[in-house]
């Protein structure tokens, strides 16, 4: 009998419980982005949408809320929410709204979706 495990089947072993549970995570993983990605990017028919933040210092920012008719200026705190102004001119309202429009930034998917779309085609040799 021998006193000493072998190492080739106990590193064997090992390695399969790793990829077993890496396996495991990436999974899970996979499964939640799923779920996530069906409730993402539907903004546009929610009643009530933060437009713009700004923070102005620890636990203290200025957001820009629209709602149906009206757009809020809120003053946010760490105990305290206070509506500072209410924009109702029809024109103000136009006009910040061409000016979202026209100036979103891509998402962080939409990098990661040109970065993979280049990588895909630098592999077909394109």
């Amino acid at each position: 009998m021998n006193p000493t495990p072998d190492l080739l089947p106990t590193a064997f072993k090992m390695l399969a419980a790793l990829a077993l549970v890496l396996g495991g995570l990436g999974f899970f993983f996979f499964l939640t982005k799923r779920l996530m990605r069906k409730d993402a990017g539907r903004t546009h028919d929610k009643m009530i949408r933060v437009m713009a933040n700004q923070y102005m210092g620890i636990k203290k920012s200025i957001s820009l809320v629209q709602v149906p008719g009206a757009l809020l200026v809120i003053g946010i705190s760490g105990d305290s929410i206070r509506l500072l102004t209410q924009i109702e001119d029809k024109d103000l309202l136009d006009q910040i709204q061409k000016e979202e429009t026209g100036l979103s930034a891509p998402s962080f998917a939409d990098h990661l979706n040109k970065i993979k779309g280049r990588f895909l085609a630098s592999n077909r040799g394109e």
